[in-house]
């Protein structure tokens, strides 16, 4: 037996904000608000418990502390690389600079709240 990635939880200061980049990101839709102000996001047509994991953005008002210890790396399914990286910089993703040489096959961007992520270069089939 083994274990499945149901549900990443990103902790955060606007969970509105990061529910409605994501939610462009990935074609998430909004699944579920929880009274404590967490907005659960995740596939139009499964939701949880789906092939791809729910994302959960929850409020907190901890600061972050540097880089954080787990990103999220994203690939285009219908487009080349170039031009996902056009589309994720027009939502609010901007570069980011984590030490990289220049001649990585990927891009470093940060979320609107600086969150890390990477956009691979190899195209994925959508699901």
């Amino acid at each position: 037996m083994a274990c499945r990635i149901s549900e990443l939880v990103l902790d955060c200061a606007d969970p509105e904000r990061l529910a409605a980049f994501w939610s462009e990101v990935l074609g998430y839709v909004e699944l579920e608000r929880e009274p404590d102000g967490s907005i659960a996001i995740g596939p139009p047509d499964t939701g949880f418990g789906g092939p791809q994991p729910v994302l959960v953005l929850s409020p907190s008002s901890d600061p972050r502390a540097g880089k954080l210890p787990l990103h999220i790396d994203v690939n285009a399914t219908d487009r080349e690389q170039d031009a996902e990286l056009e589309r994720l910089l027009a939502l609010g993703a901007r570069p980011a600079d984590v030490g990289q040489t220049g001649t990585e096959s990927w891009h470093v961007l940060a979320d609107p709240e600086g969150n890390e992520f990477c956009l691979l270069c190899s195209r994925l089939k959508p699901l």
